[in-house]
């Protein structure tokens, strides 16, 4: 229970380090939750994979909004900023903890990515000055749709590749 809880405070953390510190000497903190998620809630050999494979889906998911103008970062570049890299690896961190019990069935996850997805990103583009390209709301019904089918993918990741 302690590590459950301490797995959901480190994720907050991380999240709002990243998201109000951007690519800055804040993402040390990010970079911090996720060692100590491996160091004391969790390990290298169980949660390394989902970690490398949720923060490498992830990052194709959000190049490609990028790519296709849902997003708009203040840099150039094909790729997303480092800190939203931080903040997927983040998230792996949580599916197997404080975020299992959505797993199952899989309509909760598909519930809570609807919900969760677009409400985090909404947030972050509130406090990290990222611009959506599109109407708010269509942008946030698009998002909804998107995470309604990414969130059960992320738990099938997570049960496939953790021990």
């Amino acid at each position: 229970m302690l590590k459950t809880l301490a797995n959901a405070v480190l994720f907050q953390c991380g999240w709002f380090a990243c998201v109000l510190g951007g690519d800055t000497r804040w993402l040390w903190v990010g970079a911090g939750v996720l060692v100590i998620h491996l160091l004391w809630t969790s390990s290298w050999s169980e949660d390394g994979q989902v970690l490398l494979a949720v923060t490498l889906l992830g990052t194709v998911v959000d190049t490609s909004l990028r790519t296709f103008g849902v997003f708009h970062f203040g840099f150039p570049g094909p790729l997303i900023p480092f800190w939203l890299i931080i903040l997927w690896a983040l998230l792996a961190t949580t599916l197997r903890h404080c975020l299992a019990w959505s797993a199952q069935p899989w309509w909760r996850a598909s519930l809570l990515g609807a919900v969760g997805g677009p409400l985090s990103y909404y947030a972050g583009s509130q406090l990290a000055g990222v611009r959506f390209g599109y109407d708010t709301t269509l942008t946030l019904i698009g998002l909804a749709l998107l995470w309604a089918i990414l969130f059960p993918v992320m738990h099938w990741v997570a049960r496939q590749l953790g021990h």
